[in-house]
């Protein structure tokens, strides 16, 4: 036999990636009636460069778990595509000076050549990307189905407005008050903004966290349970002194209300604005106010602070009692009513304001029904009600009941529900994106582009200046007829927030139907997704906004009733971190111009002393990202997924090394050694048809092996089944054949690691998996069995106390009478030390667990 040369990982690599692209071997069949579907996703990506460390890492998980499930006999949609709209491709066409829909393809490009070059099974005849116009057509038509079921609709907002730039700037886009990129002074702004009413799904969204997402991790489900925010309580009415006209409150707290101190309502509310028309005091307050970001999370830590209206209100339980109102800075409008009443004893920023401004500060909740004093901070847990007449004594959830009963029985408020969940605004004043199908005519209004004239499509001529949006500033794009009357009209020139473009693309991957958004016939089949893989950052937004697009896809009969959201199991992967590293001048510096000595490092050219920052997430700002086809060139695709598995469980984080993914390079080297050496010594066509009668060593590892391996795999445990997998590496290795049955044992053990470890090693796998002269390639064929019988160990270990201290262990069979343990026991050399001249006044025996001898 010709003796196997030493693994080539780039000739072999290239082999299989050649091989599946030739045959399209990962390409979906959705006429398989033979195998059950199993759908794995991984959230698509952005490409904004080239294809990084996180990306192998998140699709390597997607891709493992894929190939698993294949060998498992399922018929595996696996899928991916770019998320591809969005304001870094603008940004890039104005640095650079080149389009953004050059600039995005160009990446996609690039990037997908690194996907497939790191043998990932996706089926590329579904692939994708967001900005391409049929996908965006049909999200236009989507949008006009939701506007015509009431669930899109335009009302005026409060934005940040950058007035030397001339657009909308998203929270994060505001440092310190000014435009990220013009350096202005940030204004708040009322624009006309379309909203999808991801409100009216609220209730459903909640109870479906408990019901249908089973499979979600807890984090997850926390996240989007508070983010959604459903509470119970109560809207109560304050009527303004000398006036006939009330301020209504939504309060989660009634029964804190003897604990008021002012009523605060927001900038934006109705009265506060009506106020500034005649008060310059509180107009000059407002517009300070406006210079600041308007998200919740930013005026929770911002210093609290309010302007006195002059105006009292009457305490909804005794009108006697008069509380002042004013405007404060860290009330929202689109919460509740826009307006609370302050208890400053029970809620943190209450006590703030009330500090700052010398208001009352009123404890009405104690934690054992005692008066007590605060210290420097609120109460805000729940207790017994003191001060509160007729609530004094209760516990905080009978105690709002009461106050709620008392409230409406008196009909000064009602009963309710709230959310902190707004409706989602999805305009965006920006080019790169989505245009929205709505037209605006003198003479009929705004009305929805006809169908049939779907795609509109993004203009090709259009100026980057970073002033505006370019699309309200074409000469002639906006310019259109009306779909209704077919008069002159204009375009709306917002695009859609790319969030959307997010929330329904797994239901096109399905099969790129082209007469219509979805293929519903089959997405009944396929859906939801069996495994979604992608990082905890999305928990919120992009997978409660899908969350919401698959209820409304249901609604408007593209579903099944039964189909109520996205995905059946989450996964979310680690983050991949690097060590950072900084010169004097305190400048990053990419990792591989950095050399180690002595524990501390030197910066190769300029032979610098650099400080380690640590280890930190990889980021091109901080330059300690790896280059991927650097890492492809020197170790091969098969050693970087491994390597981006095996260290830490694929939902921590993860630190890389170079001496990490050399030692999965050395244990990929010598598989091929251990099993093509193998080969070489033996005629395996003649062992793989032995029929196997013995029972050796290497046989119940090897039914051990398979056992431990698919249950981790099953977990997504893959840093377990590689430490697994490596261990039944050596023990084949390690074991010495005698006669024929060994070797066909040997022979069966070597077919069944090269299929366990081909989920994340394809290429090695499939050449040695050929050599083994398997007829079928590990795409169809199966995934190992076990027999139990042979997984139950019939020998344990038993430790070995003197005086409950630890003294040594013996191995005996599995439930050994207790006379044979307490003979080994005393036989062993270390025991004896302990126990020799003296008297044993007592022996313990824990069945199968310990013996423990008192003297």
């Amino acid at each position: 036999m010709k003796e196997i040369e030493g693994y080539n990982f780039k000739s072999i690599e290239k082999k299989w990636q050649d091989f599946w692209a030739k045959n399209e071997t990962f390409k979906f069949d959705p006429n398989d009636k033979t195998r059950e579907k199993f759908y794995a996703l991984s959230m698509f990506l952005y490409p904004s460069g080239e294809m990084h460390t996180g990306h192998l890492r998140n699709f390597s998980i997607g891709d493992v778990n894929a190939r698993y499930k294949r060998l498992r006999g399922f018929n595996v949609l696996h899928p991916t595509g770019a998320d591809a709209f969005g304001l870094p491709a603008e940004n890039a066409a104005i640095k650079n000076k080149v389009h953004p829909s050059d600039w995005t393809y160009k990446n996609l490009n690039r990037i997908m050549e690194s996907m497939l070059a790191c043998g990932l099974s996706f089926d590329t005849s579904r692939t994708f990307a967001t900005c391409d116009p049929e996908y965006y057509g049909f999200q236009q038509r989507l949008f006009i189905e939701l506007y015509k079921k009431g669930l899109v609709y335009q009302k005026e907002s409060f934005v940040n407005w950058d007035p030397v730039d001339k657009t909308v700037l998203a929270n994060e886009q505001v440092v310190d008050g000014r435009g990220w990129r013009s350096g202005a002074l940030v204004e708040k702004k009322k624009l006309n903004q379309w909203f999808f009413k991801i409100t009216d799904y609220a209730e459903e969204l909640v109870n479906g966290i408990k019901n249908d997402l089973a499979g979600w991790p807890d984090k997850v489900k926390l996240m989007q349970e508070n983010w959604i925010g459903k509470s119970e309580g109560a809207s109560v009415d304050f009527k303004i002194v000398g006036r006939d006209d009330k301020i209504t409150v939504y309060t989660t707290r009634p029964d804190t209300l003897f604990g008021a101190s002012f009523v605060g309502i927001s900038i934006d509310h109705p009265l506060a604005e009506k106020l500034a028309k005649y008060d310059s005091n509180i107009k000059k307050f407002i517009e300070e106010c406006n210079q600041s970001p308007i998200n919740e999370e930013t005026l929770e830590t911002a210093e609290k602070k309010g302007i006195n209206t002059g105006i009292f209100v009457e305490h909804p339980f005794d009108k006697n009692w008069k509380l002042p109102v004013y405007i404060a800075n860290f009330i929202l409008m689109d919460y509740g009513t826009g307006a609370i009443f302050a208890c400053p004893a029970h809620d943190q920023r209450d006590y703030e304001f009330a500090k700052k401004y010398n208001l009352p500060i009123k404890v009405v909740v104690s934690p054992d029904g005692k008066d007590f004093e605060l210290k420097n901070e609120a109460f805000t847990e729940e207790g017994i009600a003191i001060n509160s007449q007729f609530l004094n004594g209760l516990k905080t959830k009978e105690a709002k009941k009461k106050a709620i009963n008392f409230i409406e029985e008196k009909g000064i408020g009602t009963r309710k529900i709230n959310y902190r969940l707004r409706d989602w605004g999805i305009s965006r004043q920006r080019y790169w994106g989505c245009p929205i199908p709505m037209v605006h005519c003198e003479h009929c209004g705004i009305v929805p582009e006809k169908i049939e004239n779907l795609p509109i499509k993004l203009p090709k001529d259009v100026v980057f200046d970073g002033k505006g949006n370019p699309l309200e500033n074409h000469p002639t794009w906006k310019h259109t007829k009306c779909p209704i009357c077919g008069r002159d009209a204009i375009r709306e020139t917002d695009t859609m927030d790319t969030f959307v473009d997010s929330s329904w693309y797994f239901m096109r991957f399905v099969d790129l139907d082209k007469k219509n958004p979805i293929n519903s016939e089959l997405c009944n089949k396929i859906l939801p997704i069996d495994q979604y893989v992608g990082g905890i950052e999305h928990a919120n937004m992009h997978l409660i906004y899908c969350r919401f697009f698959t209820k409304v896809m249901r609604d408007l009969g593209y579903l099944d009733k039964s189909i109520n959201e996205p995905a059946k199991r989450l996964f979310n992967q680690g983050m991949v971190c690097h060590k950072a590293y900084r010169n004097k001048k305190k400048e990053w510096c990419y990792p591989w111009n950095v050399k180690e000595e002595n524990g501390k490092y030197f910066d190769k050219n300029a032979n610098e002393e650099l400080i380690c920052e640590g280890i930190i997430k990889m980021s091109k700002s901080k330059c300690n990202v790896v280059d991927i086809k650097d890492i492809l060139e020197r170790y091969g695709a098969d050693s970087a997924r491994m390597f981006v598995l095996s260290d830490t469980p694929a939902d921590k984080d993860f630190e890389w090394t170079e001496e990490g993914i050399g030692g999965c390079s050395k244990y990929i080297n010598r598989l091929w050694r251990v099993v093509s050496s193998f080969i070489n010594e033996n005629d395996i066509n003649k062992l793989k048809d032995i029929k196997i009668t013995k029972v050796n060593e290497l046989l119940v590892e090897n039914h051990k092996a398979v056992k431990d391996i698919t249950n981790f795999m099953e977990n997504l445990e893959f840093n377990k089944a590689i430490a697994r997998l490596r261990e039944f590496t050596n023990a084949i290795e390690k074991f010495e054949t005698k006669d024929e049955q060994d070797l066909a044992i040997k022979c069966l053990s070597a077919i069944n690691l090269v299929k366990m470890i081909a989920p994340f090693t394809p290429h090695i796998c499939e050449e040695l998996n050929q050599l083994l002269k398997q007829e079928e390639t590990l795409d169809i064929a199966t995934w190992p069995t076990f027999e139990e019988k042979f997984t139950i160990d019939n020998e344990i270990t038993i430790v070995i106390q003197v005086n409950s201290k630890l003294r040594g262990n013996i191995k005996v069979k599995k439930d050994c009478d207790n006379k044979t343990i307490e003979d080994l026991a005393k036989s062993q050399e270390n025991v004896k030390k302990f126990l020799d001249g003296k008297e044993i006044k007592k022996t313990i025996v824990v069945p199968n667990k310990l013996v423990n001898f008192v003297v």
